[in-house]
């Protein structure tokens, strides 16, 4: 329904060879000698017009247009290529490759093949689809293409400044606004539709698209699942099969002046470049080169980054609000200026007594992130969540109508091969195909899902046990760090032994994610899914609770359990007898998560980036290094360049999407320790966008563009954080945080407990009061004296020495108290906030059901005219209306 992708193109055989052939009239073409002599010369250079500056002015946007979609060609010059397979010749599947060719040619496409330039033992073959076929299967497929102009008012130009953040559409001939409705092609209607230049009707997406459909659905055997391009590359018959990319990113010549080469070079030069980090993304030819599901993901994830913004503003301003009221914090105060009180030693053997004022820098730091407006922050981001995630859903929306995918539905996939080589002798009728296909009996497919979520729990089980060796480390170098020779580690062992841990940490979540990886792969194929998709989203789940469980078992750790099981003194619980448990600092246990959560995310976004661009840099640069060696030709055929880059990963998109959706964990649910992290996030997204895109247009081949409506998966896995990030931060602000003992003592302890309007501070005399007396005398090493602890007991001249005070059970109750009322006032609002932004805006809603009616009525009319155009000819009466 809605405006076309691509606008008709003026015919320039002046410039360039035009096959203008008209349907029927092509004929088939193959060269099945495996050692053809030809012209390698006659390449896509051979049509770039020498002169550019002259070229430009002589060409409108639309010439333009022709140039950016064209690509490598056939030795004739004129035919496009379309899909390249790549095999060895010394492979002896030769019999599954020649009944694959034929049945190609015979389903009407033209393939051609060529030798390497670098490589001797390897053979390209070219596909290019015919006119004809392309309208056959155009057809087969309902794919939507322009028929009919629209009819608008010209829209007055914006005398206001361009918005520097804007793509200067002016040098984006494909990102042109089109002006035409779509409707499913027809063979039948084809004078209906807008047929300027067959070469550009189609664009390359579509085209490769409609090549892949007929690659996935020929025969290469005798059988009904011997089918399919990918059952011959899992078979050894050919060892790749990608589409071309339609030329070099990059040229001698300026873009501005000179205009782009192709798609990818357009690409490069306006998206893929660090130079355009701060440009918007120019979706549109994203889209139109590498297909809607790619173009989803920057779209969702340029969305995603915007919204960061906002949260990364707030996130920044609580910092400062803490960092310019930090020397005005009553409880940093009272701790620096308390030279005489004394911390019980926080280990058995190796540590003193502490004076509190050392603790006064950690005081200060834990107060930029534990103040006023830590409530205020977790409330924002747990709204913030969901605003994000409805407005994208209406982002998405308003993408799917423009990309014209609101009526498209995805067609059957076929079956995995693993799926039928297991259950070829159980088969049921497929209700929407109407045929018989392999069937997995309920009973296997229960057992085999029993199995892989044990080993699922198994894993998760191995998590915990690495955290819990982590635990033990600390507790064993704790002793150790506390006696250190340095004198820097031994006045600050806590902060050794945490930074230590940390570092520890990140190493093994490290080498278990490429275990886990292994591991998902067994449990997955374990569980013989039916469909690519159903085995892509059963890989996906498995990956995001695997490194999901990995990536925050440790903080979970720190957040809720580090010092709340350490006993008191002179009764220290011990594990397994011997080491003593750790507590907290003395000004608290949250620095100790901020600095869990800040140095595992550093250093994991670092880690990445490294892995994404550099891992393909050196391979490629191994590849082109080969090449040179033996190579002196440097007119390498674009496919043969294709060839030495990089494949896409194996499962797709999946591991950006996993990347991004654990980063929006780390930012949502422990947000009210660590307020920075959507600042860590944005900066990290504004350079993955820019990576991500330089990786797609220069570092791997082409992949396939496919189709999409949505995020899949990873939708409804982004709401569940959402849900789990208002609970895990009611829990951090009522239990790791101090924020309740102080609001208790403000209120119910505190010198403004029972005055009106309080003539002093509320939390004068706080930090005495959330300290609990020790007998020194009672270790028995010879000491007098009280030293203090961090809790609320009794003092040893009470009448019940060493026991939990009523302040204690008050402060409990509060603590529970305040997770019921925020758990509750956030998922209202959350809850309000989704019933009150539709997913659809009603103004498309309203757009689309008008633009059924005009496509119809136009339709109708175009049916007349053809008709009135036919009676004229044939000199018969013209009629007005339907005869």
């Amino acid at each position: 329904m809605r405006p076309g992708p691509n606008k008709p193109y003026p015919s320039h055989s002046n410039i360039f060879a035009y096959h203008s052939s008209a349907l029927g009239k092509d004929k088939d073409y193959t060269d099945e000698s495996e050692h053809a002599t030809y012209d390698r010369s006659r390449l896509i250079n051979d049509f770039v017009i020498k002169d550019k500056s002259e070229f430009k002015t002589k060409l409108s946007k639309n010439d333009m247009n022709y140039i950016a979609s064209s690509g490598p060609l056939f030795k004739d010059g004129k035919k496009r290529i379309d899909y390249i397979l790549v095999y060895r010749k010394t492979n002896i599947q030769y019999d599954k490759r020649n009944t694959f060719e034929k049945n190609l040619r015979a389903e009407g496409l033209m393939l051609e093949k060529e030798p390497a330039i670098a490589s001797p033992d390897i053979m390209f073959i070219k596909i290019h689809i015919p006119w004809d076929t392309l309208c056959k299967y155009a057809e087969r497929l309902n794919i939507r293409m322009p028929f009919r102009m629209q009819t608008y008012f010209r829209r007055i130009k914006n005398w206001m400044a361009q918005n520097p953040m804007v793509l200067d559409k002016s040098a984006f001939p494909d990102l042109e606004e089109s002006d035409c409705y779509t409707g499913p092609f027809s063979r039948a209607r084809i004078h209906h539709f807008i047929i300027n230049n067959k070469d550009t009707f189609f664009s390359n997406a579509t085209r490769s698209r409609i090549v892949y459909h007929m690659l996935e659905r020929t025969k290469y055997e005798n059988g009904i699942s011997k089918v399919g391009i990918r059952k011959l590359i899992n078979n050894g018959s050919y060892i790749a099969a990608f589409p071309p990319h339609e030329g070099a990113y990059k040229s001698s010549q300026p873009i501005k002046t000179h205009g782009p080469q192709n798609n990818r070079h357009l690409l490069y030069e306006r998206w893929a470049r660090w130079g355009m980090w701060y440009k918007h993304q120019p979706l549109d030819l994203i889209r139109l080169y590498f297909g809607e599901k790619i173009g989803l993901y920057f779209a969702w994830l340029g969305w995603y980054t915007g919204m960061l913004i906002p949260a990364a503003i707030v996130g920044l301003c609580v910092f400062f609000y803490g960092l310019f009221t930090m020397n005005n914090s009553q409880v940093s105060q009272e701790i620096c200026k308390a030279t005489e009180v004394f911390m019980c030693p926080l280990c058995d053997k190796n540590c003193s007594l502490q004076r509190l004022n050392d603790s006064c820098i950690y005081a200060k730091v834990t107060y930029l992130f534990d103040n006023g407006g830590t409530v205020f922050f977790a409330i924002f981001m747990a709204i913030w969540a969901t605003v994000f995630l409805e407005f994208w859903k209406r982002r998405r929306s308003i993408l799917t109508y423009t990309w014209d995918l609101i009526e498209w539905e995805e067609e059957e996939e076929t079956l995995r091969p693993q799926f039928e080589a297991k259950y070829y002798k159980m088969e049921i009728v497929n209700p929407i195909t109407g045929k018989p296909e392999p069937h997995q009996p309920s009973s296997d497919k229960v057992t085999r899902l029993l199995v892989s979520v044990s080993g699922i729990f198994f894993m998760i089980s191995l998590v915990i046990t690495a955290v819990f060796g982590v635990v033990v480390y600390r507790l064993v170098v704790m002793e150790q760090f506390a006696s250190f020779k340095w004198n820097f580690i031994k006045q600050y062992w806590q902060f050794a032994t945490s930074a230590a841990a940390v570092c520890i940490n990140f190493i093994i979540i490290m080498l278990l994610n490429l275990a886990y990886e292994k591991i998902a792969y067994l449990l997955t194929n374990l569980e013989y899914p039916r469909t690519e998709s159903e085995w892509e989203n059963s890989f996906a789940l498995k990956m995001f609770l695997f490194q999901f469980v990995n990536l925050n078992s440790s903080i979970f750790y720190i957040a809720f359990f580090l010092g709340r099981f350490v006993g008191h003194p002179g009764k220290y619980n011990k594990l397994f007898d011997r080491w003593r448990l750790e507590e907290c600092h003395p000004s608290g246990c949250l620095i100790d998560l901020c600095l869990q959560m800040g140095v595992i995310m550093f250093l994991k976004q670092i880690w990445n980036n490294f892995m994404e661009l550099g891992y393909p840099l050196i391979q490629n640069w191994w590849s082109r290094h080969k090449i040179k060696r033996g190579i002196h030709d440097a007119s390498i055929p674009q496919w043969e360049n294709d060839w030495n880059l990089q494949p896409m990963n194996l499962h797709g998109l999946m591991d950006e999407y996993l990347e991004m959706v654990l980063q929006f964990g780390f930012t949502t649910i422990f947000v009210a320790a660590f307020p920075l992290a959507p600042l860590l996030a944005l900066l990290n997204n504004i350079i993955e966008i820019r990576l991500d895109a330089y990786k797609f247009v220069t570092q791997w081949r082409r992949p396939l563009p496919a189709r999409a409506t949505d995020i899949g998966i990873w939708l409804g896995i982004l709401e569940g954080i959402g849900i789990l990030a208002v609970i895990t931060n009611a829990f951090v602000i009522a239990i790791t945080s101090d924020y309740i003992p102080r609001f208790v003592y403000e209120y119910k302890y505190g010198p403004c407990a029972n005055h009106v309007e309080p003539s002093e501070n509320c939390l004068k005399g706080y930090v005495n009061n959330s300290l609990s007396f020790f007998d020194l005398s009672e270790l028995g090493m010879g000491k007098s004296g009280y030293c203090r602890y961090r809790d609320y007991r009794g003092p040893p001249w009470s009448s019940k020495p060493y026991e939990f005070t009523l302040q204690y059970w008050h402060i409990l109750a509060a603590r529970l108290a305040f997770i019921i009322v925020f758990e509750h006032l956030v998922f209202g609002i959350k809850s309000f906030i989704a019933y009150l932004i539709p997913d659809v805006p009603k103004g498309l809603h309203d757009r689309i059901r008008r633009e059924k009616y005009l496509v119809q009525e136009m339709m109708y009319e175009a049916e007349l005219e053809h008709l009135q155009q036919q009676r004229r000819k044939s000199g018969q009466p013209v009629h007005h209306e339907w005869p």
